[in-house]
């Protein structure tokens, strides 16, 4: 039998940003952004689980707190890519 429920684990920084991101979704046309409405119930799933997760989203330093993490996980400046956000993940999978 399957596990009922998908988990996505997700590293403070990750959280932060991904929040800050949908955040700035949710405020935009989701009907211009995202074309299937079936698309906004997880989304807005996922905002809700990580503001309730994310302590630091009201502090007074949010605006560095995310900064930090942007830099943290964008690549490194001298190196381009392959580090960064995408190191050690998988690479997409295909059909």
């Amino acid at each position: 039998m399957e596990n009922p429920e998908i988990v996505i684990r997700l590293t403070p920084d990750e959280a932060l940003v991904l929040s800050d991101w949908l955040e700035r979704v949710q405020m935009t046309d989701l009907g211009r952004l995202v074309g299937d409405p079936a698309v906004w119930a997880p989304l807005h799933r996922i905002a809700g689980t990580l503001d309730r997760s994310l302590v630091g989203i009201f502090a007074a330093d949010y605006a560095e707190r995310l900064e930090a993490a942007r830099r943290r996980l964008g690549p490194a400046p001298d190196d381009g890519e392959g580090e960064g956000a995408d190191a050690g993940r998988e690479a997409p999978r295909g059909p």
